[in-house]
């Protein structure tokens, strides 16, 4: 609810405060008198662009404050807390504009973007003016008019949950598909690729080992014999070098104790026959390992000859990164087959989250089109109150595809003068049939959900007489749960007030500014005798407007 409203230095406006009742408050003045810029005002603290141009004084800042006592809407706390600002118990909203055209805006005193204003805002007040009926064609409009009086606001909010997974995980499952089809064209050659080095079945630092043992192979009895006549020098001739080394050895430990190196060096002596002695075992050892094979020979050529194809083929130089290479193709071979069952887990699950939305889908789609008969009545009945007798609305809902609100096309059809011939709502109403069709159908809405603080800028455009009375029962009968702020022409209308002001301009000082004051009792029927019959009410005038504010 707005409790308070305070504009300083807006336009003709040099500073004034108004505070609203919580059910129907009626704004009146004369033509010019300031009641639209009221309007323009509190535009600003609902996020609408500003510049410098409002401004009255050029040296001072402009400022528009509302004050609302709706924090204890589930809503607007969620907004506070999803935005880290702190809930109180009342919302003041502030919008200040420099000299210089910059405009901030606060929210509880905490500097806030426009669009947080735009969205707390929509939370708060509900702004309808003259020719602010574009919404009204709007399908996505309809919609919701016609969901808030199905009753489908909590289904619409579990099938938006279920929607948004479904789209989500259908988006995976395409883009794991695009995936498994890119790599189903590699995947022929990877796994060819795959198998040949494979079969090859080459081992760690394989090559580089059969081409060590291919020179060995080659150079067999070379090798052989020479490492024979090592060993024969070493341990076998008549003078073997091992056995010289023993006998020296012996020698010289009868030498020792003549002088304190010569045991030292005996124990050298013994190390080196003792080394000596072992290699002669190993070059024994080697020499018997030794033997020229042309089988393996040719085995070892063999598969030489495949690893070094291999080498060529994939530019590189050594056994282990040909290994390294068939691990990647096993890798991207394993990935396609997970790929795989991820797609198939996908699929399932993409089923499932449509099944669930498809379902809740069709029990939405049922609740609107059994609401979509006595929506219209009840409009239609509306309608012939508020002076258009021949007008009828009718309710289009059409299957479509699966979308973010079910499975629906809402489209509201609109018959002026009883042709039988409906047409969209959007291509054959005028802007007065327009506004007097959004009040009726706001009145329907608001009894089904609770709409914010709604403000009407003369609505009554184009009506008169009965139907401006209707119109103003209307309003009378809507402001009993919800604030309702309207201006207006009407005295039918103003007669229906709970709190009834007055704008006004008067001379401050060397110019002329806007004023507004609450009416009393008597100034209310004074104020709607003038709108009755002009600047000076006569006295049937006056008791008229008497009788209106009675009743």
């Amino acid at each position: 609810m707005l409790q308070k409203l305070h504009i300083q230095n807006y336009a003709i406006i040099d500073e004034i405060s108004i505070d609203f009742s919580s059910k129907l408050n009626i704004i009146t003045g004369e033509t010019g008198a300031g009641k639209s810029i009221l309007v323009g005002a509190l535009s600003l603290v609902l996020g609408e662009r500003a510049d410098s141009s409002v401004l009255s004084a050029k040296d001072k800042k402009c400022v528009v404050e509302g004050f609302f006592g709706s924090a204890k809407s589930k809503e607007i706390k969620d907004f506070f807390i999803a935005n880290d600002l702190e809930v109180d118990s009342e919302v003041i909203v502030r919008r200040e504009i420099t000299a210089n055209g910059k405009s901030r805006a606060f929210i509880n005193d905490t500097p806030v973007n426009l669009n947080q204003l735009k969205e707390l805002s929509s939370m708060l007040v509900d702004l309808h003016q003259q020719f602010d009926t574009v919404e009204l064609g709007d399908n996505d409009f309809q919609r919701e008019v016609l969901d808030a009086l199905a009753g489908n606001v909590d289904l619409l909010q579990e099938y938006s949950g279920i929607f948004f997974r479904y789209s989500k995980t259908k988006k995976e499952l395409e883009a794991l598909q695009l995936e498994q089809s890119t790599a189903n064209k590699e995947l022929d050659y990877n796994k060819f690729q795959f198998d040949e080095l494979e079969e090859a079945g080459l081992k760690e630092n394989e090559l580089e080992e059969l081409d060590a043992e291919l020179k060995l192979l080659s150079n067999a009895e070379s090798v052989k014999q020479e490492l024979g006549g090592i060993y024969g020098e070493l341990k076998e001739t008549e003078q073997p070098i091992v056995q010289q080394l023993k006998v020296l050895s012996n020698k010289l430990r009868s030498l020792e104790q003549y002088h304190s190196d010569i045991p030292e060096l005996t124990k050298r002596l013994l190390s080196s026959q003792v080394e000596l002695q072992d290699i002669a075992d190993e070059l024994e050892r080697i020499n018997d390992g030794v033997q020229y094979s042309a089988e393996r020979i040719q085995i070892v050529n063999d598969k030489m000859a495949l690893g070094y194809k291999l080498l060529k083929k994939h530019g590189v130089n050594t056994t282990n990164e040909l290994l390294a290479i068939k691990d990647s193709l096993q890798e991207k071979l394993t990935a396609i087959f997970n790929i795989t069952e991820t797609i198939i887990k996908k699929e399932k699950e993409v089923a499932q989250l449509l099944q669930q939305a498809e379902k809740l889908a069709a029990t939405i789609s049922t609740n609107r089109k059994k609401a979509t008969e006595p929506f219209a009545k009840q409009v239609n009945i509306l309608l012939a109150q508020v002076g258009m007798p021949n007008a009828q609305i009718k309710i289009q809902v059409t299957t479509s595809a699966l979308n973010s609100y079910g499975c629906d096309t809402i489209e509201f059809l609109f018959d002026a003068n009883k042709s039988n011939r409906f047409e969209p709502l959007r291509k054959v109403a005028s802007g007065g049939e327009l506004s007097r069709l959004m009040l009726c159908i706001k009145s329907l809405v608001a009894k089904k959900l609770q709409l914010p603080t709604l403000i009407f800028d003369e609505i009554d455009t184009g009506i008169s007489g009965e139907a401006a009375k209707q119109v103003g029962l209307i309003m009378k009968e809507l402001s009993a749960s919800h604030q309702l702020i309207s201006i207006t022409h009407q005295p039918q209308i103003a007669a229906k007030a709970d709190a009834h002001y007055f704008v006004y301009k008067e001379i401050k000082g060397d110019k002329i500014a806007t004023s507004i004051r609450q009416l009393s009792g008597d100034e209310r029927i004074t104020a709607i005798a003038h709108m009755l019959s002009g600047e000076k009410p006569t006295a049937a005038a006056l008791a008229n407007a008497r009788e209106m504010v009675g009743n």
